[in-house]
């Protein structure tokens, strides 16, 4: 008997489907996109009920005047987009430090002088719940607009037990109230707060004694973080911090290797993390460590764009080692960009991936990188109807037109919630 379905989405010009893999596409898998020339996809009861040819689709459906049908004739259909990354909630902006940065200083340097994340922290300590929430909800809408429909939201701006929590707090409404998806980690462990800067061991009692045990009782996280850098967290710290937050049932990712080698890379490997972000300075061995671990490598090519920097992470080498990757925006005051289709440009221009690759990495790869991987990040029947429809004709079209925005049309959960035209 045929079925009833409430979305048709018929005649794309490439239908990326994405599926066919029970974990994270790695190697030669990720350039796979699945892909279906006049394609549809049919949705019912805000799950995938059908994908293949239109016709074939349309033999298996029926269709009634409450069924919305919209032709994607000569345009791009396929999963909305997964931001693994991001650090959503803070006060503020830091346009200023620009000036600084185009003037030679580095991260390190603008955090030592009281600017970077530890400035953020002071805005974020004044902001209410509200006025965070409202801040939040604007980006989450933007981010919509470019086709995101997931997004990992990291705290990290508070640290301070109070702080911390409210942010999560207001993860968690963000969740309950906006149409995106929220995935919660907690990340007190984002650098050491100046009532703190003598005393980095009495910092980690806190966030491990007092703060972690807050959130799992409030079941605030699913994540634990650690930035593990020079002058934040060593690689001991880091392990001290991520085994406790497994105690309380957080999953570790964890920051690696972004500015300094140190063997954040290696330490992901080593304490089971879902997911290690930045790798700019890793190590082969470490990337094998990973690989050989099944830790998801997630780049975020937005942030050395963001500070000027030559070097990015060396996904050719990854990819051929046999590393999943996942892309992320790192969305924050310092790298402040809504736009995965821009994080897909970045990483093909600067990071030498294909825009299959990228586009993996965008989708169902980052939907591993959250632990999301049997709901979204592909269009398989019984997901999620999380689409989007790009007014391209190709998927190679969106990195190369960087810089606009091709997402014609959003479907969240069988729902059109973007349109244009």
């Amino acid at each position: 008997m045929k079925k009833g379905v409430d979305l048709l989405i018929k005649n794309a010009s490439e239908l990326l489907t994405i599926k066919g893999s029970k974990g994270p596409r790695k190697g030669k898998e990720m350039s796979n996109l699945g892909i279906i020339k006049g394609g549809a996809v049919a949705i019912s009861d805000k799950k995938i009920y059908a994908v293949g040819k239109t016709e074939e689709v349309e033999k298996t459906i029926k269709t009634s005047l409450k069924t919305i049908i919209i032709d994607a004739k000569g345009k791009t259909v396929m999963p909305g987009f997964v931001d693994p990354h991001t650090h959503l909630i803070f006060a503020g902006s830091r346009e200023d430090e620009l000036k600084l940065k185009l003037e030679g200083k580095t991260y390190l340097d603008i955090l030592k002088m009281g600017g970077g994340i530890l400035r953020t922290v002071r805005e974020t300590r004044k902001f209410s719940k509200e006025e965070l929430f409202v801040s939040a909800k604007k980006i989450l809408d933007r981010m919509l607009g470019y086709g995101t429909t997931t997004v990992e939201v990291k705290s990290g701006y508070g640290l301070e037990t109070e702080t911390e929590l409210k942010c999560l707090d207001v993860a968690r409404k963000l969740d309950e109230e906006h149409i995106i998806d929220i995935v919660p980690t907690f990340l007190g462990a984002h650098a050491i707060p100046l009532e703190f800067k003598d005393d980095t061991d009495g910092y980690i009692k806190l966030v491990i004694e007092e703060m972690m045990p807050k959130v799992a009782d409030k079941k605030l996280a699913e994540f634990c973080d650690v930035f593990c850098e020079k002058d934040v967290f060593s690689v001991e710290q880091s392990r001290q911090i991520l085994e406790s937050g497994k105690e309380y049932g957080m999953r570790p990712k964890i920051h690696a290797d972004e500015i300094v080698r140190l063997g954040g890379t290696e330490l992901a490997a080593e304490v089971g993390a879902i997911s290690a972000s930045h790798l700019v300075k890793s190590s082969d061995e470490g990337i094998k460590k990973m690989a050989e671990n099944g830790v998801i490598g997630v780049l975020v090519p937005g942030t050395p764009f963001a500070l000027m920097q030559k070097e990015y992470p060396k996904a050719r080498e990854m990819i051929n080692a046999g590393l999943p990757i996942a892309l992320a925006t790192d969305l924050n005051p310092n790298c402040w960009s809504e736009s995965m289709q821009i994080m897909i440009a970045l990483a093909c221009y600067n990071m030498k991936m294909l825009p299959s690759e990228a586009i993996v990495a965008s989708t169902i790869n980052a939907a591993h990188a959250i632990n999301r991987a049997d709901e979204i990040g592909s269009l398989e029947v019984g997901k999620k109807a999380d689409v989007i429809i790009l007014d391209v004709p190709n998927h190679i079209h969106i990195p190369y037109r960087f810089g606009g925005n091709l997402v014609e049309t959003v479907v969240k959960n069988g729902e059109i919630v973007v349109g244009r035209g």
